[in-house]
């Protein structure tokens, strides 16, 4: 970098790079980061910010060996930043991440990607295609999974691990005779998310077919960043309402009662969807004020509707050996009714954490050749 040029300034070094784009570093920021902070084999920090003073001030800076060295003005230390490292965490400029995946929002004419089971098992470049399918859509089927209980979860744990929850940390989505949730009745479920009322709502599912033999029993999915884009564009202040004002969710039976309040609808910094919870056979009785009562329920039922529309809802019949995996904080799912005394319908299902998932990006990101 021949031509990286810094000029110092009364709070913060100014940087021009080789390309013309510019940089400010504070010099708070360039003492909190200096390499020397961080432990040699863990790399976590080590250094006590406040054992410095609040205005660090720089006696000395030049460029030697593809580094910018700080000599400062109230300690003896000096700091060493490689240029390369300084290129890639510009304050105001998130570093790339491989985990950010952008999304791209589907309807109900969306072909579901398609991924091998044996593939993802023993190849990495299996599994990271997979993922970036899950990431980008968020959902994917995985065909050719074994005819045994567990065989869908040895997949998910390519990713990390399996987040345990009050159903357990696997789970059988059969009908039975004393069910304590309706998917484990025989009756349609309407498109929903799973356990929006965990503090944290599971991130990915995985629902691996064992049998499917009975008449009905359809799986159906919609995209909700779909849906809530269409609604933003629609009525805004529809969507504002979803954004703002937190509802009940409440799961309770004998052994369990979990409980909050959150907005069905979440957005990030960048004002995109993040997590979209959405469950209304487990939302409670709505306690917002009287006033804007009205106004939520036209606002509820705008997204409701929706999701009932031909346009976002796509529907298949799930065979043995697949396994359809979709995040769950995105993706709504359902399943139409289905009726037992024609034949037998067995799902195996988990969870994996968001944190896990993007954690194994990063790791196959990381060891893939550059």
């Amino acid at each position: 970098m021949s031509s990286f040029v810094f000029t110092v300034g009364a709070d913060a070094l100014a940087l021009r790079w080789p390309d013309g784009s510019a940089s400010t570093c504070p010099y708070v920021w360039l003492r909190d980061n200096c390499p020397s902070v961080l432990h040699p084999l863990t790399r976590e920090r080590m250094f006590d910010l406040l054992s410095i003073p609040a205005d660090p001030r720089p006696r000395h800076v030049a460029v030697a060996d593809g580094q910018l060295v700080v000599t400062w003005a109230d300690e003896e230390h000096v700091s060493r930043f490689p240029l390369d490292w300084l290129a890639r965490h510009r304050p105001g400029v998130r570093p790339a991440d491989p985990a950010d995946i952008p999304r791209v929002p589907w309807e109900g004419d969306f072909r579901i990607p398609r991924h091998d089971a044996a593939a993802i098992l023993s190849d990495d470049g299996a599994l990271a295609a997979w993922m970036t399918d899950l990431a980008r859509s968020g959902l994917a089927i995985v065909g050719g999974v074994a005819d045994k209980v567990g065989a869908g979860t040895a997949l998910a744990e390519r990713i990390g691990f399996l987040r345990r929850t009050n159903f357990g940390t696997t789970f059988e989505v059969v009908s039975r005779p004393d069910p304590n949730n309706l998917a484990y009745t025989a009756e349609h479920l309407p498109l929903h998310t799973d356990l929006p009322n965990q503090e944290i709502p599971p991130g990915f599912q995985f629902l691996h077919c064992l049998a499917n033999a009975a008449e009905g029993g359809e799986s159906t999915f919609a995209d909700g960043v779909a849906i809530a884009e269409d609604l933003r564009a629609a009525d805004p202040d529809a969507f504002r309402l979803l954004c703002a004002v937190p509802i009940p969710f409440r799961f309770h039976d004998g052994e369990a009662d979990i409980a909050i309040h959150r907005p069905v609808l979440t957005l990030d910094d960048a004002g995109r969807i993040h997590e979209i919870r959405y469950n209304a056979h487990i939302a409670g009785t709505f306690d917002m004020p009287a006033q804007i009562m009205t106004d939520y329920y036209r606002a509820y039922r705008a997204f409701m509707t929706r999701t009932r529309q031909d346009r976002f809802v796509l529907s298949l019949k799930l065979a043995p050996g697949d396994m359809v995996a979709f995040d769950n904080r995105r993706a709504l799912h359902g399943r139409g009714r289905f009726y037992p005394n024609t034949g037998f319908r067995h799902l195996h299902g988990c969870y994996v954490d968001r944190g896990e998932f993007e954690s194994r990006l990063r790791l196959l990101a990381r060891d893939r050749p550059a």
